[in-house]
């Protein structure tokens, strides 16, 4: 059970969030510039910082917020009604704040225009599906370390994250804040905004699905 107050929980969160998509944004920008056209390189200058900083702030700020970064893990805990109604709510509004000044802060960082709306088509049944998948995988690995391992989530999530990039057709947004966010910059990590509707649907049903399975799969059964 968390210890702190709602108002710490919500800085958290954004905090977190806002770190996150920098994270994100930024090193997509980076990686573009260095890359000399090899996307197989951009990607990879992309994956490996996004992995490594969820390690990061999962492990500062798991303590105070339960770290979700995240609508579709919010709505996890909530179907598992350990967080309130209320508190999700304000999760998810702070969460999508978070990621847009995230993106904000990383334009401001390489020098461009703060305002963007992307132009990169991600759409279609394959990347939908990819989306559903890498969601289910991201949650079942929170609440499978969570019950076996609580130690090592950041890992286990920076672990999987990493992977996913590259598994998923999608490279793996995995989190409708993250999608809302990067339909606000024209650059590498973007997403057109009348195609992240797509994404965000397919990743709150592997959000979904995820909960009701690994939640099914590791709970206590009495020996006969």
């Amino acid at each position: 059970m968390l210890q702190f107050d709602l108002p710490r929980r919500l800085v958290a969160e954004t905090l977190g969030t806002a770190l996150l998509l920098a994270t994100v944004v930024g090193s997509g920008i980076m990686a573009e510039n260095l890359a000399g056209g090899n996307v197989a390189i951009a990607l990879l200058g992309n994956t490996i910082p996004t992995g490594a900083i969820l390690v990061v702030l999962i492990t500062i700020f798991g303590p105070v917020s339960g770290a979700h970064f995240n609508p579709a893990v919010t709505l996890s805990f909530l179907i598992r009604r350990e967080i309130t109604i209320g508190a999700a709510i304000a999760y998810v509004v702070v969460q999508v704040i978070g990621g847009i000044i995230g993106t904000w802060s990383a334009h401001l960082m390489f020098a461009q225009e703060i305002f963007q709306l992307s132009s990169h088509v991600r759409t279609g049944g394959a990347q939908w599906f990819s989306e559903g998948v890498a969601t289910f995988g991201l949650v079942a690995t929170i609440l499978g370390t969570l019950r076996w391992r609580p130690e090592a989530v950041a890992y286990m999530v920076g672990l999987y994250i990493t992977a996913a990039y590259w598994f998923t057709a999608s490279t793996s947004f995995a989190n409708p804040a993250v999608t809302i966010a990067r339909s606000l910059t024209d650059t590498f990590s973007g997403i057109y905004p009348a195609h992240a509707p797509g994404f965000i649907l397919a990743q709150l049903v592997g959000a979904l699905v995820a909960t009701l399975t690994i939640g099914w799969l590791v709970s206590r059964q009495q020996s006969k």
